[in-house]
């Protein structure tokens, strides 16, 4: 018998199977593809304790679907049809008359005669179907057409419209595609125009980009074609209509009681608050329920570019930044508001959030007499958070060295509480940490709670806890100097986070 290599494959060639001459050497492919066809497959190698030396992981080949929002089945294309056609014949009857959402109940019997007149000429709908297609009418004609109803929706945090033909919906933290539609390119426009007009804004070639706000609150942002190539884009984060408090973010898990009166002291004891995480993990959320922990007697002035905050302070002056008309005038920008906020005589100045060159004079104001600011930041980590906001202040457009810059962030903010949107939709408070000033050139950072995620249930639920790291914070001293004690043991380790550590 005679041995052969083929590949990795190892194989015997039977002597009957052997060439009678080395030169033969069809006769001897004939035999390799023989041995090759009955060896058995390779075997992987082991190391010394037998378990494989190399690991692989498979994953599935099969493309992962979108889901599709199974909530909203009673829409379909024959109702966003038939809805545009009796819009277009309302719109004649009414002949210019203006309603307001108010208005439903007395428009309902005109809509509802002229659909009557319309289906004449269409397929009969089961009653039901026509009950639905009577609130879209309505609905095209008081509201914002297709997604009234997913504004409706208490269940839906964010609405999407990437094109006329593509919707998408946040429920519950996950991403779904909306069966709704709009007609076309022109029906988008018309609902963005509604939209913007009465915020004194325009959505045109000039102003490809929007942002604003609906009458309940909810933040919009608008890009339209030429910028948007697939068609008019809006993005509207939801106003949460529910009445909150700061305990919510312990009801939804956000973050612990411990946390809470923590962050309640800091609040109350003017240390300067920075909430940082990426887009949709919950800052606007948290920085609204955490400013209502300011005492009723303080004064506050908020500075936004989208007003959303809703803060129940008696003694608060909401500003917001507004965008250069059409001959390109006009422009306030937030650092404008800022600087002005400071002649208003706050106690303290809550910018929503920190994008550009007024984080410099957000760190001024608050070292500069005005304790117990808050801000948001988009950033990943507490690290990550001072980095961002050096960056920001390089925006200014003042010629600082980062040094100087970083000096100013130490001695300006407090504390940082980070927050994250995990795997699972789920928003928690994964950091709270404690700006401890300079060593050298470095920012020191302290953590003082945390979220450790274990791992994912059978249901993709995130599984983790929130722990201690054992930290007593320098800042505790303030705090208790302005008559805020904490529990003593508020900040050790468990027994089962002692023998973890």
């Amino acid at each position: 018998m005679a041995l052969f290599t083929k590949g990795s494959g190892i194989g015997i060639i039977p002597e009957s199977d052997q060439p009678e001459t080395n030169n033969d050497r069809t006769a001897e492919m004939r035999a390799v593809k023989r041995a090759s066809e009955t060896s058995p497959p390779p075997q992987k190698p082991t190391s010394g304790n037998g378990a494989l030396a190399d690991r692989t992981v498979s994953f599935s080949r099969e493309p992962e679907k979108v889901q599709v929002d199974t909530q909203d089945t009673d829409f379909d294309e024959q109702l966003l049809m038939l809805t545009h056609k009796i819009h277009s014949v309302l719109v004649d009857e009414l002949g210019g008359q203006q309603f307001k959402a108010d208005d439903r109940e007395r428009l309902r019997p005109v809509a509802e005669q002229v659909m009557n007149d319309v289906m004449k000429d269409e397929k009969p709908l089961m009653p039901r179907r026509k009950s639905v297609l009577l609130e879209e009418v309505l609905n095209e004609v008081l509201g914002f057409g297709p997604i009234q109803y997913l504004l409706n929706d208490a269940s839906i945090s964010e609405v999407m419209v990437n094109s006329p033909k593509e919707i998408f919906i946040e429920r519950e933290g996950r991403i779904l595609q909306s069966r709704r539609k709009f007609v076309d390119d022109n029906h988008v426009m018309n609902i963005i125009d509604r939209i913007v007009r009465p915020l004194g804004k325009q959505a045109n070639a000039r102003t490809p980009m929007v942002d604003g706000r609906l009458p309940d609150g909810s933040r919009v942002n608008v890009v339209i074609p030429p910028l948007a190539l697939n068609g008019p884009s809006m993005s509207i984060r939801k106003f949460f209509k529910k009445k909150l408090d700061a305990d919510s973010l312990v009801e939804f898990g956000s973050l612990t009681p411990d946390m809470l009166l923590f962050i309640e002291a800091a609040v109350k004891a003017k240390m300067n608050i920075i909430i940082a995480g990426g887009t949709g993990s919950g800052k606007t959320t948290t920085l609204n329920l955490t400013s209502n922990l300011i005492p009723q007697s303080e004064r506050v002035v908020t500075v936004e570019d989208a007003a959303e905050l809703q803060i129940a302070l008696p003694n608060c002056v909401r500003l917001e930044s507004r965008p250069a008309n059409i001959e390109g005038e006009g422009l306030v920008e937030i650092r404008d508001l800022v600087r002005n906020a400071l002649r208003m005589r706050p106690d303290r100045i809550i910018v929503g959030e920190c994008r550009g060159g007024e984080a410099l004079d957000m760190l001024q104001a608050m070292n500069t007499g005005h304790e117990g600011s808050l801000s948001t930041v988009h950033s990943n980590s507490p690290r990550d958070t001072i980095s961002r906001l050096e960056t920001l202040c390089l925006m200014s457009g003042l010629d600082l060295p980062v040094r100087v810059i970083s000096k100013q962030i130490a001695s300006s903010i407090q504390i940082i509480i980070q927050q994250s949107r995990l795997s699972d939709g789920s928003r928690k408070v994964t950091h709270i940490t404690e700006v401890q000033g300079m060593e050298g050139d470095t920012i020191l950072l302290q953590d003082i709670f945390l979220f450790q995620q274990q791992g994912r249930s059978h249901d993709g639920s995130v599984i983790g806890e929130h722990v201690t790291t054992g930290y007593r914070p320098k800042c505790v001293r303030q705090m208790e100097s302005m008559g805020y004690a904490l529990p003593k043991g508020l900040f050790q380790l468990s027994n089962q986070e002692e023998k973890a550590a």
